[in-house]
């Protein structure tokens, strides 16, 4: 069995509430660089936690049962894949661990605008769930709306080791040990064979969590220029100051000209990514950049529904920042900034706050000063809009095993994509996804939702078979797209079958 698939069995025996203690321990155990940077107070309850585990592999030994990387049967249609791989170097200053980048290309785009990357964290759970991110429907929608491409890297660890050990994750969460070099590479390779040159010099949108939020804090440090804006969940280059080996990064002032987020846990109080998310937010902000501080009440070092805030945050930075020329980036409107005071719940325009800006959670505008109110208090963001209704249905009879309905849906880009009802002739006959998730880490959707924000493989279709239709019976099928809230959207265009 492997560790993925280990872990949902454990969690799955195993569920307390998921703003239970218990389960915060449970979720650290789970999660390689969680359990790995627990406080003293907490070692020996993640030891107990961890016991569960098969061991880890030695540093020089691929498990065995390790998952594929992908290229996987997408959920939708919609969009060109390609895949790079790159496998490990000896030389000196290279990447000294494989990697796969798989990149997601809009349909019909004609200039691409900017790569929106979804860096997964250490461990190996982290490196294989990381290997579906691009497929994400939710994050496409986000990339399809600005003319962007969704890159997913998964880079291919050894061990769940979070230093440089052979195999281990620092060895590419610091882009100085070789992934830099190696992420160049491959956008460039990217540009030539999608056609799209642009690719290859577009400004990024760096999502990362865990050792990816180090990797994207530190991607920042080096290459201001190129960054249109970051989101760090859990993971920051000042938290690891501790580890001497990790030499941190000199911090230009251009770097203080990028929208960032820090998001973290509230569980993870005492933990190395909670200090240093802490950390980073108040030396950015005395420096005046447009930072923004997000503790996530209902988690600890996994996701939860972060996404509801990372999205629209990306999008409002998007909509912002963009020009017509893929070089040149709009520094940041701080016209329509709010602010609010850390670990408190409240936003205000910035020409209305009381305290010390220098001190204060900076946000972009005041739809993300709602998003972001609702997020602190909650954990997540109840969106009451409706999604698209499906389209394309189809309808194949089949003797043998009943009629096929297929369709194509698009994730809404405030609350996603959360399952499908399908209707025969008015009556609804099933709703997708038909099984509960085994793990909940945030609001359930169509896709599943991983520890590390991303689908779970193998990824589900679009797809139902109606087996209890009576054989050469006439039947109208219509199909409605739930948001992750349960909102319905209209009803689909007819497919009728006889």
């Amino acid at each position: 069995m492997n560790e993925i698939s280990q872990s949902k069995r454990i969690a799955s025996q195993t569920r307390p509430s998921l703003e239970s203690p218990a389960r915060r321990l449970l979720m650290k155990g789970m999660a390689g660089l969680g359990a790995t940077l627990a406080s003293s107070s907490l070692s020996a309850a993640v030891a107990a936690q961890t016991q569960l585990h098969q061991p880890g592999a030695p540093a020089n030994q691929v498990p065995p049962d390790q998952v594929e990387w992908g290229p996987f049967t997408p959920s939708c249609s919609g969009g060109r894949y390609l895949q790079l791989a790159y496998p490990p170097s000896t030389l000196k200053g290279e990447l000294q661990i494989g990697v796969t980048y798989t990149l997601w290309i809009p349909e019909n785009i004609k200039t691409v605008r900017a790569v929106i990357v979804h860096q997964h964290g250490a461990s190996i759970p982290a490196a294989q769930a990381g290997a579906t991110s691009a497929y994400d429907l939710h994050w496409q929608a986000l990339a399809k709306k600005w003319n962007c491409v969704l890159l997913g890297p998964s880079y291919h660890v050894l061990n769940d080791a979070i230093d440089l050990t052979p195999g281990g994750a620092e060895l590419w969460f610091d882009p100085r040990q070789g992934s830099d070099r190696v992420f160049l590479r491959a956008l460039d390779e990217f540009a030539t064979k999608s056609g799209h040159a642009e690719i290859a010099t577009v400004p990024w949108c760096l999502w990362g969590h865990s050792g990816g939020g180090i990797w994207a804090n530190v991607m920042s440090i080096l290459h201001p220029d190129r960054v249109l804006a970051a989101f760090l969940r859990s993971g920051t280059a000042a938290m690891f100051r501790p580890k001497h080996e990790f030499i941190q990064p000199e911090v230009p002032p251009s770097v203080y000209e990028i929208p960032t987020m820090v998001n973290f846990g509230i569980g993870e109080r005492g933990n190395l990514p909670w200090d240093g998310s802490i950390a980073t937010f108040q030396e950015y902000r005395t420096q005046g950049a447009p930072i923004g501080f997000a503790p996530d009440p209902r988690t600890g070092h996994f996701c939860g529904d972060s996404r509801y805030l990372a999205i629209p945050f990306f999008d409002a930075c998007l909509q912002m920042r963009l020009t017509e020329w893929n070089k040149i980036l709009r520094p940041v409107d701080q016209s329509s900034a709010w602010l609010a005071t850390p670990f408190g719940d409240t936003a205000t325009p910035a020409a209305e706050f009381k305290g010390d800006p220098k001190k204060a959670t900076w946000l972009p505008n005041e739809a993300i000063a709602k998003i972001w109110t609702e997020y602190v208090r909650t954990g997540t963001v109840i969106d009451a809009g409706a999604p698209l209704p499906p389209v394309n249905v189809r309808a194949n009879a089949d003797a043998n095993h009943g009629n096929e309905i297929t369709w194509e849906a698009e994730a809404d880009i405030v609350s996603g994509l959360g399952g499908f009802i399908v209707l025969r002739d008015g009556h609804g006959i099933a709703k997708l996804p038909t099984q509960p998730p085994e793990a909940v880490y945030g609001r359930p959707l169509f896709q599943g939702l991983s520890y590390h924000d991303t689908p779970v493989a193998p990824l589900p279709q679009m797809r139902h078979v109606d087996s209890s239709a009576q054989p050469g019976g006439k039947h109208v099928y219509t199909v409605i797209a739930l948001s992750s809230a349960g909102v319905p959207s209209m009803p689909s265009l007819p497919a009728a079958v006889e």
